[in-house]
């Protein structure tokens, strides 16, 4: 696909009526179809005065503090684009304002990409800073990411990816979590259970039907009270179960502490200690605190991490044909950070 580098081409492009979805493909993000239009306008200006060419020095830099991700995504796009991209690694915390990436080249060569690498960055690591706060206040307990389901499909595996980068134990959007090296965190919904009619049923059927490498986690707050469907199951699967899951809505309360010590403690009383309670359904951070101390093993956490506020980006140009030059408000000139690696 052609890159836009000139209005008339914006002009001249036409959208597929039958395309599947509205969101933009890789190609489309690599064409510039995604760029603020007046990134093109520049482009254009210059381009005509013989100035696109300008050696430039940029930084990006965050508004608030957080965990980074996005870096690979962003490296991606301007791989063989002629600019060297100086970072920080995916995963590593960073403070307000500081550099986070530095891009050095002809400004004709990446100022189209500005506001594909701002945003790729702000969602990205927006959402890898709310599931890193998940992760430690699970201390060491598993946190899951179940958040694809309140996000469009089309962002939905780099949302799940950035939690794993944070430190996510796993995701249970397919591509998400191939993405990220694993495969997809899951067994079966609510719906099983509702057409079978039965708990108990479902997990039999589940265990007799799935693959031995599947995980024995069975949902119990379907039909009956979540104690004793705990117990139903665990007798009917015997050292086969491995974990129950919580998820009770909250119409019915949700999965509080006292149920979490109720059913902990009935599990270990009729002889089933192995037996790992998964908690899932509106968590945060507190909850997943006051849940873990009642004895909760693993969190399967959704909106919060899907929910995040993108952090915002900001770039500036530092240095233009190797003289240090900045906007108001801003130092001019390379910032230095001796965190910063180069990637390009």
């Amino acid at each position: 696909m052609e890159q836009i580098k000139r209005l008339h081409q914006i002009r001249a492009y036409q959208v597929d009526e039958d395309r599947l979805m509205f969101s933009a493909t890789g190609e489309e993000i690599a064409a510039g179809l995604t760029s603020d239009v007046y990134f093109v306008r520049t482009n254009e200006i210059l381009e005509t005065l013989n100035l696109v060419d300008t050696h430039v020095v940029a930084e990006i830099f965050p508004r608030r503090s957080g965990y980074l991700c996005g870096m690979e995504e962003c490296i991606r796009l301007l791989r063989g684009k002629g600019v060297k991209v100086f970072g920080l690694p995916e995963g590593e915390p960073f403070a307000s304002g500081e550099v986070i990436m530095r891009l050095e080249g002809p400004y004709g060569n990446f100022g189209i990409y500005e506001t594909a690498l701002l945003g790729i960055l702000a969602s990205s690591s927006g959402w890898a800073t709310n599931a890193r706060e998940c992760v430690e206040a699970a201390e060491g307990k598993p946190v899951v990411c179940f958040g694809a389901r309140h996000v469009h499909p089309a962002v939905a595996p780099v949302m799940e990816r950035a939690a794993v980068v944070a430190g996510a134990a796993g995701a249970s959007c397919i591509l998400g979590a191939k993405l990220a090296g694993l495969e997809p965190t899951g067994t079966v919904p609510h719906a099983l259970f509702l057409i079978m009619g039965d708990t108990v049923a479902g997990a039999l059927a589940y265990h007799r039907i799935m693959p031995p490498d599947a995980p024995r986690t069975i949902l119990v707050d379907t039909f009956k009270d979540e104690a004793e469907e705990s117990l139903r199951v665990a007798e009917a699967l015997g050292d086969a179960l491995q974990t129950i899951r919580l998820d009770t809505p909250g119409e019915r309360g949700g999965v509080t502490a006292g149920l979490v010590r109720e059913v902990r403690a009935r599990l270990d009383q009729a002889g089933f200690p192995f037996v790992r309670i998964l908690v899932s359904g509106g968590l945060n951070p507190d909850r997943i605190r006051e849940l873990a101390a009642a004895g909760a093993d693993s969190f399967g956490v959704g909106s919060y991490i899907s929910g995040a506020s993108p952090i915002d980006m900001t770039m500036d140009i530092k240095e233009v044909a190797g003289k240090p030059l900045a906007k108001r408000g801003r130092i001019p000139g390379p910032t230095p950070n001796p965190r910063l690696r180069q990637f390009l």
